[in-house]
């Protein structure tokens, strides 16, 4: 009767234990092919970038964390060279300049061969969608983590506890506003929008030699430039060919600056004309090509930097040149301009933008000048001097909390 029982026993201990393994099997089925749904599903370019979250702020900081971490390569597949030029521009919330240099970019020739690095300060579906439109060539998005934008009551933005711009520092202690002990070197307190463009600039800087992977062994060089400006259909060939004569005829020269502010003047006479000369804030800013040399010899003097009092990251860095760098900056510069400035209004100028203006004044220069594009040597005409150019500085960059926030970039991004 006990062996009877036994034996019932078993074969339902060995029927339950196969349920059991054909269970088993069935839900790591199930799990595997969720997998690899899911898997493929990640593999699209939607998941990859993530999806940006506008609708507070907290959700745009960790959007921007993430993005800055993932750093998706737009168009990676279509163009999987390495880039022959990259081209950092610097965004804040001017699309309709933006849209210009998105068509100029498109028409310059050998654009595939570029990767673009839209780095922004602004956070908009309007612009992020203008940007992803770009079919042409690579193109990655960067994002300021530090912005006005995403500190609207608070340090880098305006706290409510910060000081008049205006007020005495007499007044201001006795109010005990914030930052009552550190006014400018002219007496005024700072103004976060006003800031803004100097922290973006240097931290853009720190992120692009440093943290952008895909540039991680690149030994070309980065041209800088700003949404408002416009490249001419000839740049990446004018740029190769600058940087070889830079190697043959001017290889102590710290900076190539693709543009000037003398727009198409005299553009037949100059197209295949270079010079060299000390760095200049008011002539040497827009369409600068710095390599990772010279990027290094910035960051030796990141101190100097962030505690410079002006707010201009140019302004600034002219300083520097013959300074903490001993050796003033030399730049070989195109005389005929490869990069325009379209911007009628600015950081102090927000009213009465004419973007169509600018766009009808670029077109008609453009028709003039088709004919002197893509010259088959560049000379170079003019040997200026190379000295340290001091200059008044312009204040608004006083406040500790900017110097501390500016130099630990380096660490912080």
């Amino acid at each position: 009767m006990r062996l009877r029982l036994l034996k019932k026993n078993f074969i339902a201990f060995l029927v339950v234990f196969i349920i059991c393994i054909m269970l088993f099997y069935s839900l790591r089925r199930t799990n595997n092919e969720t997998n690899m749904d899911v898997t493929e599903k990640d593999s699209s370019p939607t998941a990859v970038m993530g999806k940006f979250e506008y609708s507070t702020v907290q959700n745009m900081r960790k959007s921007i964390y993430d993005s800055n971490y993932r750093q998706f390569i737009q168009n990676g597949d279509k163009f999987p060279l390495e880039p022959e030029v990259v081209v950092v521009i610097q965004v804040h919330n001017r699309p309709a300049y933006l849209k210009m240099l998105i068509q100029s970019l498109e028409k310059v020739t050998g654009v595939e061969n570029m990767l673009l690095i839209f780095s922004h300060d602004y956070f908009s579906e309007e612009i992020s969608n203008m940007v992803k439109g770009i079919t042409f060539c690579r193109v990655l998005q960067i994002y300021f983590p530090y912005s006005v934008q995403l500190y609207p009551n608070e340090f880098p933005g305006q706290d409510p506890q910060d000081c008049p711009r205006d007020i005495s520092k007499e007044n201001a202690i006795k109010k005990g506003c914030l930052n009552a002990e550190h006014p400018d070197s002219y007496g005024h307190y700072r103004e976060a929008s006003i800031t803004q463009t100097k922290h973006h600039w240097w931290w853009k800087l720190h992120f692009v030699f440093e943290r952008v992977r895909v540039l991680l062994g690149y030994k070309g060089y980065v041209v800088f430039i700003e949404e408002d400006n416009y490249l001419l259909p000839d740049f990446h060939a004018f740029f190769k060919s600058m940087a070889e004569l830079r190697k043959t005829s001017c290889g102590d020269c710290d900076i190539l600056a693709l543009g000037n502010h003398n727009g198409l003047s005299e553009f037949h006479e100059l197209s295949s004309k270079t010079e060299t000369s000390t760095w200049l804030s008011t002539k040497h800013n827009i369409g600068m090509g710095i390599s990772r040399e010279l990027y290094y010899k910035l960051m030796g003097c990141n101190n100097a930097f962030c505690t410079y009092d002006d707010y201009n990251w140019d302004w600034t860095l002219q300083n520097l040149s013959g300074t903490c760098i001993s050796k003033p900056l030399k730049v070989l510069l195109a005389r005929g301009s490869r990069v325009l400035h379209t911007g009628d209004c600015g950081l102090h100028q927000k009213e009465d933008c004419r973007p169509e203006m600018a766009q009808e004044r670029v077109d008609a220069a453009l028709k003039e000048a088709q004919s002197a594009l893509f010259p088959p040597t560049l000379a170079l005409t003019d040997y200026g001097p190379v000295e340290h150019q001091p200059h008044m500085k312009n204040g608004g960059w006083g406040d500790v909390r900017d110097h501390t926030l500016c130099i630990n970039y380096a660490a912080r991004l």
